[in-house]
Parts: C-alpha cells; sequence; structure tokens
C-alpha cells in the first residue's frame, strides 16, 4: 500500500469522481484510475460501485476511508513538525555548562537566542567538565561548554576552543585589602590568605590549588564545598576570599572587590564540545553559531 495510493483513493471516496478527483490531486485520470486498482489488488476487496455517473463507496471502501484520512492527517501532522523543526519554530537543545559560565557567559547568549527562536526550550544542565563530558557521551547533552584541558581523554569529542578568561581575586569591600594592599595580588600572595574554595570536582578548585601549589605552598581553605553563587555570598560575609572568572565578578555588582593577579596571572580556556559520530540537532547547531560569534 502506497500514500500516494491513499491520497488518490480519499480524493475520489470525497469528489465521487475519477476526473474530478484526478484533477484535485494534479495527476492524470488514467494513472489515478490504475494506482485504485492496484490498491484494491492489493486489499483483495473493490472500494468503489462504478456505475455511469455514479461512484460510491463499498462497504469495504467505507471501512478504509476513515483510516486512510487519518494516516494522511498524521503525515500532514509529521510535514509540519519536521517543518518546524527545520525553521527553528519548535525543538530544544540541551547545554551543559560549568556554573560559573552559567553565572557570567551565558546570560546574554541565550537571551539573544531565545529572542530570536522564542519557541526553542532551552535545557540547561550544570556540572564540572569531567560530569559533561560523561554527560555529552551517553547521548544527554547537544553541546557543552567544557574547561580545557578535558579531565580525561575524549576521542569521540570534538571541541572548538570559544575563550580564554582571566581568573581574579574576590574580596569583601569591608575587609581588608588582599595580599600586601597593592592594586594586583602575586599568587604567592595567596598563602597568607583564607580561601573560600569551591567543591570537589570543580575544575576552579583544581586550577587554584594547582597554582597555589607550583608557588609553593598549600592553600588554606576557610570554607569549602560551595557551588559559585555560594562562594561569592561566602565571600560577601567576609568568610574568607575567592578566585573566580572575570566575568562573574564583573557581573557580581559593586559589593565585592577585584583585584586582578599579576602576569602571568591565572586563566582558563572554554571550549564548546559536541560528539564526534553525531552531528547536533539544527537547533543546537544555530546556538553553537552564536556562541562562536559572540
Amino acid at each position: 500500500m502506497q500514500f500516494q495510493q491513499l491520497q488518490y483513493f480519499v480524493a475520489v471516496a470525497e469528489t465521487r469522481h475519477f476526473t474530478r478527483a484526478a484533477e484535485l490531486v494534479h495527476v492524470a485520470q488514467p494513472s489515478l484510475s490504475q494506482q485504485i486498482k492496484a490498491l484494491e489488488r492489493e486489499l483483495g476487496a473493490d472500494l468503489f460501485l462504478r456505475a455511469r455517473g455514479n461512484i460510491t463507496l463499498t462497504d469495504a471502501g467505507a471501512a478504509l476511508l476513515p483510516l486512510a484520512r487519518r494516516i494522511l492527517a498524521d503525515a500532514d501532522t509529521a510535514r509540519q513538525e519536521v517543518q518546524e523543526l527545520a525553521q527553528l519554530r519548535r525543538g530544544r537543545v540541551r547545554l551543559g555548562a560549568t556554573p560559573s559560565l552559567c553565572t557570567g557567559l551565558l546570560p546574554d547568549v541565550l537571551r539573544a537566542f531565545h529572542d530570536r527562536y522564542p519557541g526553542i526550550r532551552l535545557l540547561i544542565e550544570e556540572g564540572g567538565s569531567h560530569d559533561l563530558v560523561r554527560e555529552l557521551a551517553r547521548g544527554a547533552l547537544d553541546l557543552a561548554l567544557v574547561v580545557l584541558p578535558l579531565p580525561a581523554p575524549a576521542p569521540a569529542l570534538t571541541t572548538v576552543e570559544l575563550l580564554r578568561e582571566d581568573l581574579v581575586v574576590v574580596s569583601s569591600p569591608e575587609a581588608p585589602v588582599p595580599g600586601r594592599g597593592g592594586r594586583i595580588l602575586e599568587v604567592a600572595e595567596l598563602a597568607g590568605e583564607r580561601l573560600v574554595m569551591f567543591r570537589h570536582g570543580y575544575d576552579l578548585r583544581e586550577l587554584t590549588v594547582a597554582a597555589c601549589r607550583s608557588a609553593g605552598f598549600e592553600p588554606d581553605f576557610a570554607v569549602e564545598g560551595g557551588e559559585m553563587d555560594a562562594v561569592l555570598g561566602f565571600v560577601r560575609a567576609r568568610l574568607g576570599i575567592a578566585v573566580v572568572p572575570r566575568m562573574v565578578a564583573t557581573r557580581a555588582g559593586r559589593d565585592l572587590r577585584v583585584t586582578p593577579l599579576a602576569r602571568p596571572g591565572l586563566h582558563r580556556t572554554i571550549a564548546l564540545a559536541h560528539r564526534s559520530d553525531v552531528a547536533p540537532p539544527r537547533a543546537a547547531r544555530e546556538l553553537q553559531r552564536m556562541l562562536l560569534e559572540r
């Protein structure tokens, strides 16, 4: 049974006339008649009683008509759904990102994407790079913003470098200026400070601890285990200082003092990752383009 045959059958059933039905579906009348006969042979039953000037449905035709209409309607719905997705009117994007990027980089980009494609749902998953790579590999995410280098080799992923971001030190304006009180801070000066530290598995934790050890000391934690919002809140409460991305510090407002690190400073490289063996959906590719062009 062919989809086209059902179209011809419904056209004849509705017009009760082979010639008018052929005009309706834009096909020659002999071709339409041949397809109807082929459908009847396949079904093993006549669908129409053919009398001069009078075409009526047989019992078999009457039974097939609502089913054929439903099949054609479902096909039309499927066509519209696919077209809407292709034209970015509907769909979803599953994006993973580290919490600091959700705070710093993403709000403006997601706002622009939502304004352009309001029918696309944005599903955001926060996590460390290790967790996001795992979610990408199992197909739970379309795209992920991760920190390079990746925590483990990931040959099944394609990564594109997005930006290189400075890290800065934030402290409460009501607390003493960290270090020796200068406008910039050496990493070694963190040895005399108590740090508010992120939880284990957080990219910024590993990066900060590694920098302190490279400078010859173990960092002293006043509080540890928080996510980005909690860390900033603890700094505001004067529990300690924290090393955070510059974008996060800029968005945090005037209630935090920002002190740059002296050259070469600390940096992190952000990349956009997706699976190499599966092309991201159209909507995800559009978000990827907007991120790369930001």
